[in-house]
C-alpha cells in the first residue's frame, strides 16, 4: 500500500502536481513512518510548495533515519537558503560532501553560503554582491535529487489541545508551551538560525507539531529547553539584542536595527543619570491588569471559578457572609448571598441528582 502510494507520489511530483504529491506522500508516511525516503521525498514537495520550515523538518527526519543520505542534507540546505539560513545550510553542506565527495552541487552551494555570509557581514564590495546568484538550486537539479526527510510527521488538521506564549528579555526569548504531563523523551526541539521545530509525541495524546520562522535570529548552541509537569519550557538566544514584536516572522513587520551609539548627531544634548526615581503610574498598570483579568477568556473549572469570584468581588459585607456561611456549612455545594436567609439557620448540604451526601470521617 505504503510502496503504492509512494509510487503515485512520484508520478505526481514530475507531473508537477505538488499539492498531490504532498498529499500522497503523506499517506504513505502514516503507513511507513520509519521510512528516510518519504520524508525526503516529501521535503522536496514541500519546498516546491514554498512550505519551507515543513521542508526542514522533513529533511532533519530523514537525516535521523537514515544519517548516511546525502540527499536529505542537500534538501534541508535547500530550505535553509531559502530562509536565508546560510549558517544553517552550509553545515547541513559540509556534511552532505563528505558523504557524496563526487556530488559537484555540495562545493558550489558551499562556496554560495560563504558569499551570503560575507555579504551580511558586511565583507564584500558591491561589484561582487551584484554579481552572487539568489537562487539556490536549479530547476532539474533540484528535481533529480533524492528529498530530504523533516522530523514533523502529518499535522492532524483539528484544533490543538496545547498552547504556547512568549516573553522576552534583552539577550533572550523565553517560549512556554503548556502541556502537563509530557514524558522528556516524547519531546523533540531542534533550532536554525531562524526556525524553531517543536515536536510532541506522547502516548495516548494528540501529536503537536510547531515550526515557526522566527521574528529574529537566534544562537542554536546556546538554546536550550526544559520538559517540566505542566509546560515545556524553550530559551532561545538571541543573535541581536533587538526587541521581537512578536514570535514569528512577517514580512510586514520590520526587523528593527540595533542603535550604533557613535552615529548620534554631535549637536544632540546628552542626557545625564538622575537620582530623581522614575514615576511609575502604579493605579494605571492595576487597572490594565484588571482589565486584562476582566478580558480573559476562560472555559471550564476556570471559568466557572471567576465567575464566582467576580460574584464575591462586587457582593457588599452582608453577601459575602452569605457565601461563605452557605458554601462551608453545605459542604461546598450550596452558594448563597441571602444573610436574611442564611444567618438565621444552618444550611443544609445539596448534592447534585442522582448523588450522595456524606459526613466525612476523620
Amino acid at each position: 500500500m505504503a510502496s503504492a502510494l509512494e509510487t503515485k507520489a512520484k508520478e505526481a511530483y514530475f507531473d508537477d502536481h505538488f499539492e498531490l504529491a504532498l498529499d500522497l506522500y503523506s499517506q504513505a508516511i502514516g503507513i511507513n513512518p520509519k521510512k528516510a525516503e518519504l520524508y525526503a521525498d516529501r521535503a522536496q514537495a514541500n519546498i516546491k510548495l514554498n512550505n519551507l520550515p515543513d521542508a526542514v523538518a522533513d529533511a532533519n527526519k530523514a537525516i535521523e533515519l537514515d544519517p548516511s543520505m546525502s540527499k536529505a542534507y542537500l534538501r534541508k540546505a535547500t530550505a535553509c537558503m531559502k530562509l536565508e539560513e546560510y549558517q544553517t545550510a552550509k553545515a547541513a553542506l559540509e556534511t552532505g560532501a563528505a558523504l557524496a565527495p563526487e556530488e559537484s552541487r555540495f562545493s558550489k552551494l558551499i562556496k554560495e553560503c560563504e558569499e551570503r555570509i560575507a555579504e551580511e557581514n558586511g565583507e564584500l564590495p558591491k561589484e561582487t554582491l551584484d554579481v552572487v546568484p539568489t537562487n539556490v538550486v536549479p530547476v532539474k537539479d533540484v528535481s533529480s535529487v533524492k528529498d530530504v526527510p523533516d522530523p514533523m510527521t502529518v499535522a492532524a488538521p483539528t484544533k490543538s489541545t496545547y498552547r504556547h506564549e512568549f516573553y522576552q528579555k534583552p539577550e533572550e526569548v523565553v517560549v512556554t508551551i503548556f502541556a502537563k504531563g509530557i514524558p522528556p523523551e516524547c519531546v523533540k526541539v531542534d533550532y536554525g538560525e531562524q526556525i524553531l521545530s517543536v515536536a510532541v509525541n506522547a502516548p495516548g495524546k494528540d501529536a503537536y507539531h510547531f515550526q515557526p520562522r522566527l521574528f529574529g535570529k537566534i544562537i542554536p548552541d546556546k538554546c536550550r529547553y526544559d520538559v517540566l509537569s505542566t509546560k515545556i519550557e524553550i530559551r532561545l538566544a538571541k543573535a541581536e539584542p533587538i526587541h521581537w514584536t512578536s514570535l514569528e516572522f512577517s514580512m510586514e513587520v520590520a526587523v528593527p536595527q540595533r542603535i550604533n551609539v557613535s552615529s548620534v548627531a554631535a549637536n544632540q544634548r546628552p542626557s545625564y543619570p538622575s537620582s530623581k526615581p522614575k514615576r511609575v503610574d502604579w493605579d494605571k498598570i492595576e487597572a490594565q491588569v484588571k482589565k486584562e483579568e476582566k478580558d480573559e477568556k476562560l472555559d471550564g473549572d476556570a471559568a466557572l471559578n471567576k465567575f464566582f469570584r467576580d460574584i464575591y468581588q462586587d457582593a457588599d459585607e452582608d453577601a459575602r457572609r452569605a457565601m461563605q456561611k452557605s458554601f462551608v456549612e453545605s459542604n461546598g455545594t450550596v452558594l448563597s448571598t441571602n444573610w436574611k436567609e442564611v444567618g438565621v439557620k444552618k444550611v443544609e448540604g445539596s448534592p447534585p441528582d442522582g448523588m450522595e451526601l456524606k459526613k466525612w470521617e476523620y
